[in-house]
């Protein structure tokens, strides 16, 4: 499968090559060896002989046929990149999942955050796996979560001091977690006086929702055909 991905671009790199000038076919030609690194235009420069003026419309060019993209560096937004089209750009440079176009997406991290504390409140304790299940079952996102980023976001909760990662005894609230399995809770008081309750908001989809401001009792978006509320009501 890799190896047909592979001539593929080759045969796709031979195309647009053939569509170019010498001097646009140069500047794509480095800037494609990078692929999902990308390059800064002063390092193009510098591996070129092209004249300033030259160089400057290959490169508008190239972008205007859409042969090559700018992208942000998450580690340097005001040095933008250069990647040819067919390449999507690593995590070094994008920032990773909790980046979107060179900025932190709040929103979603939240989101996140306040959908696994109403999950946690409900569960009493839960494994990352427990909570990643409910997150795809629920439907909630049309985006990939990992297991690695739900581990992130709650890790970020045991920071924030709201949840404490412990061990599972086999008993109790542990009952239905494996003896030594990881897992979160939600973080008592010391002494057990009080557990630390979330937010009403938090607990259910409609804290959460993006739609909230277009949710009206008989409109389209309504509690009545709200597939997450009724999933809630369910646990």
């Amino acid at each position: 499968m890799n190896g047909g991905n592979k001539r593929k671009r080759q045969d796709m790199a031979l195309a647009v090559s053939d569509s170019l000038s010498n001097e646009e076919r140069i500047v794509y030609n480095i800037i494609r060896s990078k692929e999902n690194m990308g390059i800064w235009s002063g390092d193009i420069k510098r591996e070129t002989t092209i004249p300033e003026n030259i160089f400057k419309k290959a490169l508008k060019s190239l972008e205007a046929k859409q042969f090559i993209k700018q992208v942000v560096n998450i580690q340097n937004k005001a040095r933008k990149l250069f990647m040819a089209t067919e390449f999507q750009p690593s995590k070094e440079i994008t920032g990773g999942d909790w980046y979107s176009d060179g900025k932190l997406d709040i929103e979603f991290i939240d989101t996140l955050k306040q959908l696994s504390l109403g999950y946690l409140s409900r569960q009493k304790v839960a494994t990352v796996d427990m909570v990643l299940k409910f997150f795809k079952e629920s439907g909630a996102f049309t985006v990939d979560v990992s297991n690695q980023n739900l581990e992130e976001i709650l890790k970020t909760l045991v920071l924030d001091d709201k949840v404490s990662e412990v061990k599972s005894t086999g008993f109790d609230d542990f009952a239905g977690v494996p003896l030594g399995r990881v897992c979160y809770r939600i973080k008592s008081k010391v002494g057990g006086v009080r557990e630390e309750k979330v937010g009403a908001m938090a607990s259910i989809p409609c804290g959460v929702c993006p739609r909230i401001n277009f949710c009206t009792p008989d409109g389209v978006v309504s509690p009545k055909n709200c597939v997450y509320y009724d999933k809630w009501l369910d646990f």
